[in-house]
């Protein structure tokens, strides 16, 4: 199964310089957050796969335009293909703006979660907006990570968490792939192909 990551950037690849075909490879593609709703629609009227997306803290617009033929996977697990995909997006709280959550809200949503995860047998892939704290992170106070995230890793042992949020060209040195324990880290900051 090849699975297409895109979060915070439109890829000009993707978009701008787009040729027929591009998009066809991909059995499903995941939106981690703080892209254009018209983005997301082109990607899954192009790549005839389902698109699944977590919000970012910059989707406000969503509400009013959301994408469309796109899933939102807000505090959701599904199956598709096999794998179970868990979605939790927003950032930590820095400004009061729409899908801004503390660390308390972030844990109660996932609290809330443990029917799902436990009637699913755990999880596969948690798609996330924001990083752990720690794992991927910034130091500044808008880009930090969710400790709340961290128990969620350790008890369920996700093969992999995906976020978006912190953005490779901020220049703060950030790897692209981190490890916590059994739980592969991605940053999928504009495009990221995982093949499983």
């Amino acid at each position: 199964m090849k699975l297409l990551f895109v979060s915070d950037r439109e890829s000009p690849y993707l978009w701008d310089y787009y040729q027929p075909g591009r998009l066809s490879e991909y059995d499903l593609i995941l939106s981690c957050g703080d892209l254009k709703s018209s983005y997301l629609s082109f990607l899954v009227t192009m790549s005839r796969c389902p698109l699944l997306y977590v919000h970012g803290n910059h989707d406000g617009s969503y509400a009013k335009h959301p994408p469309e033929g796109c899933l939102c996977i807000e505090d959701k697990l599904l199956t598709v293909g096999g794998l179970r995909i868990l979605g939790l997006g927003g950032s930590p709280f820095y400004s009061g703006g729409p899908h801004q959550y503390t660390d308390r809200q972030m844990e109660w949503r996932i609290r809330k979660l443990w029917w799902q995860l436990r009637r699913a047998g755990g999880v596969d892939i948690v798609v996330t907006h924001a990083p752990p704290a720690g794992f991927g992170d910034s130091g500044d106070y808008a880009h930090r990570g969710f400790e709340a995230l961290l128990p969620l890793l350790d008890k369920y042992r996700p093969r992999y968490l995906v976020h978006g949020h912190v953005h490779s060209n901020y220049g703060t040195g950030n790897r692209r792939m981190l490890q916590r324990k059994d739980t592969v880290i991605i940053n999928a900051y504009e495009r990221y192909v995982l093949e499983l």
